[in-house]
């Protein structure tokens, strides 16, 4: 399989405030030196500590910050996360993101039907925008008169479908979570979990996912990368990573994190 993403070098510093006015000017380093490959089709966790620099990582490939140094290629196309929006467009008709909280992540004076439609407008897709809607509802499981509704009145796992129906409407190539179950609970993880891997293997999804939890990256991913203090420590196939930690900071993460089955 050939890369669809593919970073070299990605570091991101961000500047403290100067303590004098005569200070010299002091950084702190959320991402270091980082080199990432995602293949075509894959599946790729992402693991690692709090404050590790996960979120930033996926960040910078999905060109929502811009790089102290390094580079981000898409399908062999430069990300310039420096350029203006509108010449981002075709980087966000390529990709989708879910993030953690399902009810902040979504406008409450919005419906369902707006809140999922708002990428096909935003990014000029010319479809039938309520029959996409009513489409992309139906294949994340949720009732024909969702659209109609308001996300208050949803409970905490319809909320994510819908999260996740927003980020797939304009079918994407790439869909980034960004610790997309862990506001869940166990049931409706496992729910949320089994609807991803359908629609990857249905729709030949490319999927990056952050996440603590190490049931969800091993019955998910294909490919893993583990973090700390913002710099990619190992890296391999999922199995091996996990069952055969080479770094000592991956057999202690491995160790102090509570694996929780998703098929329970």
């Amino acid at each position: 399989m050939t890369d669809l993403v593919t970073a070299r070098g990605l570091t991101r510093r961000h500047p403290l405030p100067r303590t004098a006015l005569f200070a010299r000017r002091t950084f702190a380093t959320a991402l270091e030196d980082a080199d990432v490959d995602v293949r075509a089709g894959s599946a790729l966790g992402v693991i690692g500590e709090s404050g590790s620099g996960k979120s930033t990582l996926v960040r910078l490939l999905l060109g929502l910050d811009v790089p102290t140094s390094g580079t981000v290629r898409f399908d062999g196309r430069d990300v310039d996360a420096a350029a203006s929006a509108t010449s981002l467009h075709w980087l966000r008709r390529e990709t989708g993101i879910v993030f953690q909280d399902p009810y902040a992540s979504l406008d409450p004076r919005m419906s369902v039907g707006r809140i999922v439609g708002e990428p096909l407008w935003a990014l000029g897709v010319d479809v039938d925008r309520r029959a996409r809607v009513r489409q992309v509802l139906d294949d994340v499981g949720l009732p024909s008169d969702s659209a109609d509704r308001y996300p208050h009145e949803f409970s905490g796992g319809q909320r994510q479908r819908i999260a996740l129906a927003r980020a797939l409407v304009h079918r994407p190539r790439l869909l980034v979570g960004d610790e997309p179950l862990s506001a869940l609970d166990v049931t409706v993880r496992a729910q949320i979990l089994d609807l991803i891997r359908e629609l990857r293997a249905r729709d030949g999804l490319t999927l990056v996912m952050v996440s603590h939890d190490i049931g969800v990256v091993q019955s998910l991913c294909d490919d893993v990368i583990v973090m700390k203090d913002g710099r990619v420590v190992e890296e391999g196939p999922t199995e091996k990573v996990l069952l055969q930690p080479q770094v000592a900071y991956t057999r202690r993460l491995l160790a102090s994190i509570p694996v929780i089955d998703p098929r329970r």
